[in-house]
């Protein structure tokens, strides 16, 4: 237990240092654009035309989603089931689990039910609109290999302790598959983790010491970041936070806390159909990024990313 500990604080010094270097540029550090499941305001979230397009539309960053196949394949989708983005009701209609919601009875098909070469005959795309019908769903290999050398990888390994549950190991499969690929130092494809669960940001600083680690928070356990010193303890394991967007109204001093212990803060999600109290999308973004002075931040529309104040 001291020993992990120790590695721990090595790799929060590690850390440290990268973001001092990150922000010793002047006068102000460059803001960082992830696109949220791509560019996915305008293609089928998670597929090839919507990390295609947030390339073409300048994205710093391709975020992600990850989930497990039943025969061990990290794929990109950000739900743990498959019917919101396909077609599985269609193609395999007995394969589902019942759940019961309250009263009612829920029909899910979760994605670790299934084979990757069973998720790749489902159609992924004509969920959004029928212009995209055909596309499949993407392996995290697929999306390294579509995105590498063009833009970061922001991925996020979903839900890790339902596949603990499932006897999985998720953090082993994503360490394995970046080592495979060289991308725990790529100057050419930076690397971020992402992640609403401790245990996996931990086991990343050890096993993948070099790549940044961000704890993402949700509205409801806002009382992670109430204090200055919980943003320290956070900086032991993590190099960043990716608050939901409504937690800086409600903790006005986080980003001074959190750039205080050296972390980044990355809020989420921003999009044009939902722009809040802003006349924009690309209003609201200005905002965070240069007013609160957030390092970064998702959008579904990169195209309307304010590059400068």
């Amino acid at each position: 237990m001291h020993t992990r500990w120790y590695v721990l604080a090595a790799c929060a010094a590690m850390s440290s240092l990268a973001f001092a270097v990150l922000h010793a540029q002047a006068p102000s550090p460059k803001k960082v654009l992830i696109a949220h499941r791509g560019a996915s305001a305008y293609a089928p979230e998670h597929t090839l035309d919507a990390y295609k397009l947030s390339m073409a539309q300048g994205t710093d960053f391709v975020e992600q989603d990850l989930a497990v196949t039943k025969d061990g394949v990290l794929v990109s989708i950000h739900d743990l089931t498959l019917e919101r983005t396909t077609d599985v009701e269609d193609v395999f209609p007995d394969r589902f689990v019942e759940e019961k919601s309250g009263t009612s009875i829920i029909r899910h098909w979760y994605v670790h039910d299934f084979t990757l070469a069973e998720i790749k005959r489902l159609d992924a795309g004509s969920w959004f609109d029928k212009k995209f019908a055909g596309l499949r769903i993407l392996t995290f290999q697929e999306a390294i290999d579509l995105v590498k050398g063009k833009a970061g990888l922001y991925p996020e390994l979903k839900d890790p302790e339902f596949y603990r549950q499932r006897g999985v190991n998720p953090e082993k499969l994503f360490a394995d598959i970046i080592k495979k690929n060289g991308l725990e130092s790529d100057p050419k494809t930076p690397l971020i983790l992402q992640s609403f669960d401790d245990a996996t940001l931990k086991a990343a600083a050890i096993d993948l010491p070099t790549v940044p680690r961000v704890f993402l928070v949700a509205p409801q356990t806002v009382d992670r970041l109430n204090s200055a010193e919980k943003l320290r303890e956070i900086a032991q394991w993590a190099t960043g936070i990716g608050p939901n967007k409504a937690i800086l109204e409600k903790l006005p001093d986080l980003v001074t806390w959190a750039h205080a212990a050296k972390l980044t803060v990355t809020p989420w999600t921003f999009r044009a159909s939902a722009p809040g109290k802003f006349p924009s999308v690309r209003d609201e973004m200005a905002h965070f990024l240069f007013t609160l002075g957030v390092d970064a931040l998702f959008t579904d529309n990169p195209d309307l990313f304010p590059r400068t104040r």
